[in-house]
């Protein structure tokens, strides 16, 4: 059925890499489809030597987009994680950084017009339920990928794309904190179970013996801290109303410590067996949220800014979110700033 290949754009976004795909392009089954995008990337295979996929979680990711369902969307967006070494495709969580690139994925598709010199999207996070509003520079009625605009963890510099994101608090958890408590003790461990946008479980890289920057080699190394950190996570899930975790890529485990860079706090972020480069977009906000909360582990190690805009340490780098707050200080949005680039745009082969 697929011998002639399926159209897929192959984009950067954030500090991610994914297969864009049209949903009419693919099976109308969740569980055809899944097959078939694992055959697309390479896996189960550590290299991913027989498909697309980078032999990273970071670069084994996949959109999918359509017209939209709703009246205040323009376009949906499916986020797909493809497991590398494992025959797994998880629709559990979003991924801000591949969500950078849908606003140009769908301009370049056709799925929205274009409305001047800079067009905004709004994308329906079907993975949550939410709308995210994604500015795209659309100079002569395309979408313009050259600028100046450095983030960590990409070289060179790229146009621009602000992302803004509202209603996020409880993504999939159904609250900010699950569990009620801004400071749960699991496994002898403080930690702040959270989801604004993305389900986190924020700890002292300290309560571990780390410095908190540590690399991602060292820690991926470390197989007792590993083994520590996924008996937490494993205990959370249940508490985050996520049930059983152990083959979800949820909740995220983040390890923070004080700041060393001039941002606000410094991450560690398990995704969650692999330890991530940099940090995902949700869930350097959802770390924002929990600086704020006085009893978490976050707030007594972290520098606030007073402008609302965070800069979140990571491997390689920062990052820079921001709340918005209203008067008594609570969070009525959030957002950053993300770039994105087109690689290649044609059909991918799988394997028949």
């Amino acid at each position: 059925m697929y011998e002639d290949g399926i159209a897929c754009l192959w984009m950067r976004g954030g500090t991610s890499k994914g297969a864009y795909f049209v949903a009419e392009d693919l099976p109308s089954n969740p569980a055809e489809r899944d097959a078939l995008l694992l055959k697309v990337m390479g896996s189960p295979d550590p290299r991913q030597i027989d498909g697309i996929g980078g032999a990273d979680p970071l670069t084994s990711k996949v959109a999918i987009l359509s017209p939209s369902t709703r009246d205040d969307a323009d376009v949906d967006y499916l986020f797909l994680q493809v497991f590398v070494d494992q025959p797994v495709v998880s629709d559990v969580q979003g991924c801000g950084n591949i969500l950078a690139g849908v606003g140009p994925a769908a301009i370049e598709r056709g799925l929205v017009k274009t409305t001047g010199d800079v067009t905004e999207v709004r994308i329906n996070m079907l993975n949550s339920g939410e709308v995210a509003v994604a500015r795209i520079e659309t100079p002569s009625g395309r979408v313009n990928y050259a600028g100046k605009t450095e983030i960590a963890g990409v070289p060179g510099g790229h146009a621009a794309i602000p992302l803004l994101f509202t209603n996020i608090a409880g993504s999939m958890c159904g609250a900010l904190l699950p569990t009620g408590n801004e400071v749960d003790v699991i496994d002898g461990i403080e930690a702040t179970l959270i989801d604004n946008g993305m389900p986190c479980i924020v700890m002292r890289a300290a309560d571990f013996g780390l410095t908190g920057q540590e690399s991602r080699e060292a820690l991926e190394a470390d197989e007792v801290l590993r083994s520590r950190v996924e008996a937490i996570r494993r205990k959370a899930g249940l508490m985050m109303n996520l049930g059983d975790v152990t083959s979800a890529s949820v909740p995220k485990m983040t390890l923070v410590s004080a700041p060393e860079n001039g941002g606000a706090i410094s991450t560690r972020s398990f995704i969650p067996h692999r330890v991530h480069a940099s940090v995902g977009v949700l869930a350097a906000i959802t770390v924002a949220t929990a600086t704020r909360l006085p009893r978490s582990p976050a707030a007594a190690l972290a520098v606030n800014p007073v402008d609302g805009r965070y800069l979140i340490e990571h491997p390689t780098g920062l990052m820079e979110v921001f709340l918005d707050l209203d008067d008594r200080g609570s969070i009525k949005g959030a957002g950053t700033v993300r770039t994105a680039r087109k690689l290649f745009d044609g059909r991918v082969f799988p394997t028949l």
